[in-house]
């Protein structure tokens, strides 16, 4: 039973179990409860709730199989959320994140990662709403005419924290793999048009994997939905990913920001992860290394191998910053995501490149197989690598994943991302994707280590200008990638030479390099002045943000135009382009005249709570820059601070305490609680008395 307005759960649940040794106790995880009966059992026992467990004495012996029945009621405090229920408006839903947060919150099971369960769910909720858990849906019944009953199955075990319902107003689509395997992707029935752009490449990126890893999909199904407000990017559950629904996006946000990389990784988890789970923290990298490395693998798939160095260079940045301050393992059980993700990837890199193409494939099959509705520790997949490969990996283990800094060597890439043994330009390779061509590479090596801006920018010019001949391209392919980074890197003190740059730039006429200029020349010279007003025409929402934010603040006397050329659109779910337009409109006095208490009233909106925590957040930002804030704004940001997002709430604390500490908002504050609910007044009296 799911009581949304209450924020409540009514749990029944019946577990059939074998005891595998001797014990005197068994207990279920359960962090909160309200109340709780054993209505059934096959033992006599003495049960008690303390600890945050559901405790059952009794003799148990080894080879003894039981069932236990329980019903529980108890409102979570995270794990399962409620959103918009109490709301007018907004996305009612409710959708539940069991890693990190515990399973238990809601449901009696287990935290514990290597107790695997199979579990089969019945679901009864309102009948005008979409249910979906894990497993195969094998019926729905209606109880009554407002409700419906789900029945889901399951055919193999998974650990608890890997459990998901959500719910809420959904259609869906279903594809079916090159294996025969229902894909299930569901989307808001006012999304429809955002539907393909959403989810590209999904199916190609599913049998992709499933070749690539060389062990046939585990599960019975797979199920995508993207909700409001989640606290990550996206979530695995067996068999049903969790996504966060700002990865919904049209044609044009596509090209800005899309779903591909995390729609790859959590597939891949649905293998490392959820069919061999990684025992304890300390391996955690053999989960979310692995996904990182396969969904990078799948994005090489669809976009090339220009994107894939280019990602694992950018990549080996971020770890080189680590890496110069103390480092860290990836052994490490509180390492950093950026350890277990992408530290953890590279290991799989050079791991690969050592042991060989069959081998590395050859051990990940076996190591599936053999660990398959498991767990597994580090040593167990290296065990098999060594076997697979004849080779002993004790150094490997050492450099990649004992020590906390990675040697020196590791930033030569000339021996980790090499693709043509033949040239030692290794770095400016993969930086341009200028495919064994050493002499061209040795060309563009100036512009990376000149000390004179002037020669720099015409050597990035003749980059560009080589960009556009065809018969050049064919013979040195220079990928987008070293386009935008040379674009970024244009240096501007020196205008005369660097507008010749800029201008040789937009001549390619590339969507990402023409982002990169409205995102890096934010001095517009008035030779460029044309060229950057084309800007606000892109197929891209990054790039007329920036475009016109940089148009407004350099040509006053064209505000009206660049605000008339963009005054209906939207951009991405987080309306960042929409309030940064109410904004400038009502700061440019001769453009909003009487339309300003409308766009006002616009942007203040997005503070309510039924809008996406990205939207309030951008919101209060603005309203912030404009001093603006109203009642029921400050309201809305104490409500922010309770949110159960930790960045947004974290966010909006630090902005509340901000006001707090300005006299000018002391009657504000005082005013404002009347607006508010007893736990937002108890709430901000604290945090006023700080």
């Amino acid at each position: 039973m799911l009581n949304p307005a209450n924020k409540e759960v009514g749990v029944d649940v019946l577990y059939e179990f074998e005891i595998l040794q001797d014990v005197d106790s068994i207990y279920f995880d359960m962090q909160t409860l309200d109340t709780y009966r054993i209505y059934q059992q096959s033992f006599t026992s003495k049960n008690s709730y303390h600890g945050k467990k559901i405790v059952l004495k009794n003799r148990f012996k080894k080879g003894e199989k039981h069932t236990v029945g329980l019903a529980a009621f108890t409102n979570p405090a995270k794990a399962m959320y409620f959103i918009d229920w109490n709301e007018t408006q907004g996305k009612k839903q409710i959708w539940t994140q069991g890693q990190g947060k515990y399973t238990s919150s809601w449901l009696p099971s287990f935290d514990d990662v290597n107790e695997k369960v199979e579990f089969d769910f019945s679901i009864t909720f309102d009948k005008d709403y979409e249910v979906i858990s894990n497993g195969k849906l094998l019926k729905k019944e209606s109880p009554n005419d407002s409700l419906t009953k789900w029945y889901f199955d399951m055919k193999q075990p998974m650990s608890s924290y890997l459990a998901a319902i959500a719910v809420g107003k959904y259609q869906k689509k279903t594809i079916t793999s090159k294996s025969g395997v229902p894909i299930e992707l569901y989307y808001y029935p006012e999304d429809e048009a955002k539907f393909e752009p959403t989810y590209r490449h999904t199916q190609q990126i599913f049998d992709f994997l499933e070749a690539e890893i060389g062990v046939a999909y585990p599960w019975q199904n797979y199920k995508q939905i993207p909700v409001k407000d989640f606290l990550y990017a996206g979530m695995e559950n067996t068999g049903t990913t969790i996504f966060s629904d700002t990865f919904v996006v049209d044609s044009i946000g596509f090209k800005d920001k899309n779903y591909v990389n995390v729609n790859a990784h959590e597939l891949a988890h649905q293998w490392f992860g959820n069919l061999v789970t990684a025992k304890s923290g300390k391996h955690h990298w053999l989960q979310e290394g692995f996904a990182t490395y396969y969904a990078l693998l799948a994005e090489k798939e669809i976009f090339g191998d220009d994107y894939f160095y280019w990602q694992l260079y950018k990549s080996a940045m971020q770890l080189k910053v680590l890496n110069d301050g103390k480092g860290e393992a990836v052994l490490n059980p509180k390492a950093s995501s950026l350890t277990f993700y992408q530290k953890g990837a590279w290991a799989l890199h050079v791991l690969r490149q050592k042991v060989g193409e069959k081998a590395f494939k050859n051990a990940v099959k076996r190591y599936l197989n053999t660990y398959k509705f498991n767990s597994a520790e580090t040593d167990n997949f290296i065990n098999i690598v060594e076997e697979e490969s004849g080779q002993n990996l004790d150094a490997f283990v050492q450099t990649w994943l004992v020590n906390p800094q990675l040697p020196e060597s590791f930033y030569d890439f000339n021996q980790l991302l090499t693709k043509n043994s033949n040239t030692d330009d290794t770095m400016f390779y993969f930086l341009g994707g200028i495919n064994g061509a050493p002499g061209q590479v040795a060309s563009f090596r100036a512009f990376k280590t000149s000390d004179e801006s002037a020669t720099t920018c015409v050597n990035i010019a003749n980059i560009f200008k080589l960009s556009q001949n065809e018969v050049l391209q064919k013979e040195v392919p220079i990928s987008e990638e070293l386009l935008v980074n040379l674009t970024k890197n244009i240096p501007n003190d020196n205008p005369m030479v660097s507008n010749d740059v800029y201008q040789a730039a937009f001549a390619i006429d590339n969507l990402k390099v023409r982002q990169a200029i409205a995102q890096s020349l934010t001095e517009i010279p008035a030779e460029l002045k044309s060229d950057y007003e084309s800007l606000l025409n892109d197929a891209s929402y990054v790039t007329k943000e920036a475009a016109l934010y940089n148009l407004w603040v350099n040509f006053p006397s064209d505000r009206k135009t660049y605000l008339d050329a963009t005054k209906d659109v939207m951009g991405f779910n987080d309306k960042s382009l929409r309030i940064l337009w109410l904004t400038l409109a009502m700061v440019t006095k001769e453009y909003s005249g009487k339309n300003t208490p409308y766009y006002f009233q616009e942007l203040s909106n997005y503070t309510q709570p039924y809008n996406h925590f990205e939207v309030r957040q951008n919101a209060f930002v603005y309203l912030n820059e404009l001093k603006a804030f109203t009642d029921q704004n400050l309201a809305d940001l104490v409500n922010g601070a309770m949110h159960h997002n930790w960045r947004f709430s974290k966010f909006c604390r630090d902005l509340l305490d901000s006001i707090i500490k300005n006299p000018s908002y002391e009657e504000n504050l005082q005013r404002v609680s009347r607006l508010l609910s007893s736990k937002e007044k108890d709430f901000l009296k604290r945090r006023m008395e700080k």
